[in-house]
């Protein structure tokens, strides 16, 4: 009997039928390689979350690369990504970073330089070392980020991490409004402020990541 696979998954998005299962026969050495051919199937699913690290091309059918990205981060998926394409000049380039990508790699590529580039993607996130726990979820404080078992990581803003972080520090506690803006906020704010601040946090990751105890103010919750 096999254990699980405990291999990290990998989203390829490509549409090159000779090329697609070549890549995603290579990269299965060391990834679950999931390997889509239409640009708005890729984007459902690194929606769905789950995948390490994503690597899709810059021309697709149904959904340019670049556009696929830059809607992803416009949503606040995180997840790193390696554009692969054939477009290779400096404006391609320039194109494809500005819309979110974090590298940009030409073809034709050598497989080991692939390997390289995606290692080195993973490791900046997998670096990571302090962090607090959400329930099940984590928050890195420093780098703002929130990650949980089931979708891809979210960037927080200053103020959302700085208030999930108070309030993830005591999960046993309920901190009432003033409290949480003497901690969190600038001097001056009102204390509409805090409540604000946690419609964001429900909108951007779960109506239940932070409580509202009645009469009390306000907990964090249990992912």
């Amino acid at each position: 009997m096999t254990g699980p696979d405990t291999r990290p998954r990998l989203l390829l998005v490509e549409d090159d039928p000779g090329l697609g299962p070549i890549v995603a026969d290579v990269l299965g050495e060391a990834w679950q390689v999931d390997l889509v051919a239409d640009g708005r199937r890729g984007l459902e699913a690194a929606r769905a979350g789950g995948y390490a690290v994503l690597v899709v091309d810059r021309r697709l059918p149904g959904l340019e690369g670049t556009e696929l990205v830059a809607t992803l981060r416009r949503e606040h998926v995180t997840t790193p990504v390696l554009m692969l394409t054939a477009l290779g000049t400096t404006a391609d380039r320039v194109a494809g970073l500005d819309g979110g990508a974090d590298d940009y790699l030409v073809k034709p590529f050598e497989f080991d330089e692939l390997f390289a580039r995606l290692r080195a993607l993973t490791r900046s996130f997998a670096a990571e070392e302090r962090w607090l726990d959400v329930g099940e979820a984590r928050l890195y404080p420093e780098s703002r980020i929130f990650v949980t078992p089931w979708s891809s990581r979210v960037v927080l803003s200053e103020r959302e991490s700085a208030l999930l972080a108070e309030l993830a520090r005591c999960p046993d506690h309920t901190f009432d409004r003033a409290d949480l803006l003497s901690r969190v906020f600038p001097h001056g704010e009102q204390l509409g402020t805090v409540d604000t601040y946690v419609s964001y946090l429900r909108r951007k990751i779960d109506r239940d990541v932070v409580l509202t105890v009645r009469g009390s103010g306000y907990r964090v919750g249990a992912l």
